[in-house]
């Protein structure tokens, strides 16, 4: 069956970028380039913690609690570093804000395979395009710094939207942004729940991402996964 797209809109992280290097060792490296010993382990375990507990407590980055992203992020790179028992307040301020301006660098993140490529390809083929992504506000800069940001004709975050995925209203913004109804639109992600099944609650077609020995989540038609993102143009093709 054709499928009569006109928008497609995407997930960025570890759908067309991803970190070069886990969180751990990005942070002792920086901890390091301060003289300060950390084992990257011991930090990738304290993130992960500290993450959870802040996303629980404070969800979308604090939106309407009156947190920025900003002071979000720069707290939860400070107790990470607690965590991991360093417990020098200035050197933990700089730390935080040398890693919260890293992140937006092109250092930080590599493409994924096929990602550049299949980008250019569907905005030949005229599709338009657009991103949904759980992020804040430095997204735009991540985007641009990874020359990805020109294929867009808006970045819709979660903390721009006040929703995250998998609420339906950050789809519903994106429709509205995009000019395209629910059945005009697909998304490509690669969370089961974020952004396959998300997108298809709020009528759009979606696409999972799925690498191979990836662990096989719940079961989705084979026709709506990419082993990798060159997968895409046989499914949507006009």
């Amino acid at each position: 069956a054709m499928l009569r797209l006109r928008l497609l809109t995407w997930d960025v992280k570890d759908t067309l970028l991803r970190l070069r290097q886990p969180v751990g060792q990005s942070y002792a490296a920086e901890a390091r380039a301060q003289g300060l010993q950390v084992q990257p382990e011991a930090l990738g375990r304290s993130f992960r913690e500290v993450y959870g507990a802040q996303s629980r407590r404070f969800p979308n980055y604090g939106h309407g609690q009156g947190l920025s992203s900003r002071q979000w992020w720069l707290d939860v790179v400070k107790q990470s570093f607690r965590l991991s028992g360093v417990q020098d307040e200035a050197a933990l301020t700089k730390l935080a804000e040398k890693l919260y301006r890293d992140y937006c660098s092109s250092n930080t993140w590599e493409l994924l395979p096929g990602a550049a490529e299949t980008l250019s390809r569907c905005r030949q083929l005229g599709f338009r395009m657009g991103v949904v992504s759980n992020f804040d506000g430095r997204l735009e800069a991540i985007l641009s710094h990874c020359n990805l940001r020109h294929h867009f004709e808006f970045v819709l975050t979660s903390e721009a939207a006040g929703f995250a995925k998998p609420d339906g209203r950050i789809f519903e913004q994106a429709l509205r942004l995009g000019g395209a109804r629910p059945e005009q639109a697909a998304h490509i992600g690669d969370d089961y729940s974020r952004d396959y099944r998300a997108a298809r609650a709020a009528g759009m077609h979606s696409f999972l991402l799925r690498a191979a020995g990836q662990a096989e989540g719940p079961e989705v038609p084979p026709e709506h996964v990419l082993p990798t993102l060159s997968h895409l143009l046989a499914r949507i093709e006009k």
